[in-house]
């Protein structure tokens, strides 16, 4: 678990479920993911999915709460996401985040990737991390610049164009 001043980041539980759905169902949140809002089987089953990535991997994405009402807001971290988009992109590890509109607006996206960055460069040392985004998601494209990420072209991911980037650690 890792604690910042306003949240907990930690290994997503079972009673998560219920807030991750209700998060990948809102079509707000889902406007940028690249996919609709997710039915209840594929939201099961990329809940699911979490833990494996953790398992397998010895990292993933972190369940994000917020300390002051103990509320799931949304999910942050690094993942290996297997997304077929080459050798500049797949091997590093992923950064990753997506916020309830609960957890929009308050400054706690870059309050946990800055945490997840910590954790993932202390525990694998990584030359460096990648992530894409939608070129529409003016939100996300600006905390990426805040976390250290330059832009390095676009690409087709499941028929959506994104934006690649990368940070390279030092």
């Amino acid at each position: 678990m890792i604690e910042t001043e306003r949240l907990l980041l930690r290994p997503h539980i079972a009673g998560d479920f219920a807030d991750y759905k209700a998060m990948s169902q809102d079509p707000e949140v889902m406007r940028y993911i690249g996919r609709e809002p997710s039915a209840d089987d594929e939201a099961w089953l990329r809940f699911l999915a979490h833990f494996g990535r953790w398992d397998v991997c010895g990292y993933g994405l972190f369940a994000i709460i917020e300390k002051e009402t103990a509320r799931y807001v949304g999910d942050a971290g690094f993942s290996d996401f297997r997304r077929g988009l080459g050798p500049e992109f797949d091997p590093f590890h992923e950064a990753a985040w997506m916020f309830s509109t609960a957890g929009q607006g308050k400054g706690y996206a870059i309050e946990a990737m800055t945490a997840a960055q910590k954790w993932l460069e202390g525990k694998f040392s990584p030359q460096k991390t990648v992530c894409i985004i939608s070129p529409d998601n003016g939100p996300s494209i600006k905390l990426a610049g805040k976390l250290g990420y330059q832009e390095t072209g676009t690409s087709r991911y499941k028929d959506s164009d994104v934006l690649m980037f990368e940070r390279i650690n030092r």
